[in-house]
């Protein structure tokens, strides 16, 4: 794959086929772009390969369908590769994730060396000095183990090892944001005292593409961070003061445990608490950079690798632009449903209940349809705010997402975004709006909208909630919150199309309107 012993090389015009997985992840869906601006070829493994149909650059890379622990499927994706980006982690999977890490990384790192890839490129986690391995978190250790793997997996390997990640959309960013906007007065753990080297998301992408032009004998681990060495606590102030914010009042405990720490970030943050709980359990230790080598080899433009308050800005910015790419929540929550919707109403896969609504409109199909793209967010779900509130509340406490993810973008949808608690299954604009439920619930559930044209310039709007039940569980919950439905999902018909008929233009609430507040990247 390579002629010479330097730098891998690949087709005439010097861009190399680069393989990207966990393209639909916060990291990988941000990387790609980067590589095709680099001059390189990319092609991109993903379970579901229709969560990339939206993106702007779909139609640049060729896509394979498949997973990370399915030999089949990554020999496929292998093929005529230079340079494979192994960007996925079973974060917050349950017990069983370290196995599965181990499992899909051996595969991943085999394939590799049978297909003669030139090279590997892993982003895993900053593991503290002088901390046994035995004392770190599961999934630090896991990551840590991830890139020992593909180390030794016969080609050469640049493993990139990050502490906190500052970009709008990313997880500790969210956290960081929402821990200092909406607590002027903090009670927080003893870990907001620990020393962390964060790094700006666009110093990650530089040195990410950088690496796959790296001399072929490099095969090593590097640490990478931003200039500053600072502790949480003094993010935090730091992000008030590049916010605008008043100066926050922090008083540390000692009583806060890690798992204690995570339900209360994952109460006050959209962050859930398992997804929380690996990021507070790599704050226990120091996280600094042993060495800054990588920047030897891929040297950064003037002003780089970013300062934190620049990076903070920066993110900031994207937020108030709503122009955030990617975010934490673009992967699927793991162990969320992720069946089809079954579409003939006699399933013979079991019941399925479901409860439908049609209103007509007084206003075109395209002004309908603003109203339902820019449903859920800041703009609410049309009907009985206190029900939603409270059911995102106990969706919380019983460890699902809640309703705090919002929108990535405050207008526009797209297949697999998170949509508060629930995710963008399909999305046909225009026409249809299909949601699959992320919450917990004793069954899977879906929630579809539909826009069709009527007579005399006028629009149709139906809308069917589905629900399949599991079990008895299942059965008593459909019919507990049957009771509810015509004030929740008949309000709901009804005050969508109300607002579409009130919409002053052809925009609506859900469209261009200037003054909707965007969204929750570079």
């Amino acid at each position: 794959m390579t002629d010479d012993d330097t730098t891998p090389t690949g087709h005439p015009g010097g861009g190399l086929t680069c393989l990207v997985t966990g393209a639909t992840g916060y990291i990988g869906g941000r990387l790609v772009p980067e590589l095709l601006d680099a001059g390189h070829r990319v092609r991109c493994l993903a379970r579901t390969p229709g969560k990339l149909r939206d993106h702007p650059w779909a139609d640049r890379v060729e896509i394979v369908q498949g997973d990370v622990t399915d030999p089949d499927a990554v020999a496929r994706a292998m093929r005529d590769v230079h340079v494979a980006y192994y960007l996925v982690h079973a974060l917050g999977t349950g017990r069983g994730f370290e196995e599965t890490d181990r499992t899909a990384a051996r595969v991943f790192g085999e394939q590799a060396r049978r297909a003669g890839v030139g090279r590997l490129v892993y982003l895993g986690g900053l593991t503290p000095r002088a901390v046994p391995e035995a004392e770190l978190s599961p999934h630090l250790r896991s990551r840590a183990e991830v890139g020992r793997i593909l180390l030794a997996s016969g080609v050469p390997t640049a493993v990139l090892r990050a502490a906190v990640i500052i970009g709008s959309g990313s997880a500790s960013f969210e956290m960081l944001r929402y821990l200092t906007e909406r607590l002027p007065v903090m009670v927080t753990p003893r870990w907001v005292h620990t020393r962390i080297q964060p790094i700006a998301v666009r110093d990650v992408l530089r040195l990410l593409t950088g690496c796959a032009t790296l001399p072929r004998e490099v095969n090593r681990t590097f640490d990478i961070g931003g200039p500053e060495v600072l502790t949480y606590l003094d993010m935090m102030r730091r992000y008030a003061a590049v916010a605008g914010l008043p100066r926050r009042l922090i008083l540390p405990v000692p009583v806060l445990t890690p798992g204690l720490s995570s339900h209360w970030v994952g109460l006050v943050t959209p962050v859930p608490a398992r997804i929380a709980r690996p990021l507070t359990e790599s704050l226990r230790h120091e996280v600094v950079c042993r060495e800054n080598d990588l920047e030897r080899y891929v040297a950064g433009p003037p002003g780089h690798p970013l300062g934190f308050d620049r990076a903070l800005a920066l993110a900031l910015q994207r937020i108030r632009d709503a122009q955030v790419t990617t975010r934490w929540s673009s992967a699927s929550v793991p162990g969320a449903p992720s069946d089809p919707l079954p579409t003939d109403p006699d399933w013979a896969g079991g019941s399925l209940y479901t409860d439908l609504r049609e209103r007509d409109a007084r206003v075109g199909a395209d002004t309908l349809w603003e109203v339902v793209e820019g449903i859920g967010g800041e703009h609410g779900w049309y009907s009985f705010p206190l029900a939603w509130a409270v059911r995102g509340w106990l969706d919380r406490l019983a460890g699902g997402v809640g309703l705090r993810r919002g929108r990535r973008d405050a207008r526009r949808l797209r297949v697999g975004d998170s949509l508060d608690f629930w995710r963008v299954e399909e999305i046909e604009r225009g026409r249809l709006l299909r949601l699959r439920a992320e919450m917990r619930l004793p069954g899977l559930a879906w929630l579809e909208m539909h826009v069709d044209e009527a007579g005399a310039g006028g629009a149709r709007y139906r809308q069917r909630a589905v629900f399949h039940p599991h079990g008895l569980l299942g059965h008593l919950y459909w019919w507990s919150v049957w009771p509810f439905h015509a004030v929740v999902f008949g309000g709901m018909a009804r005050n969508i199309v109300r607002a579409a008929e009130r919409a002053p233009t052809a925009g609506g609430p859900g469209g261009p309107d200037p003054q909707a507040p965007p969204g929750p990247e570079h």
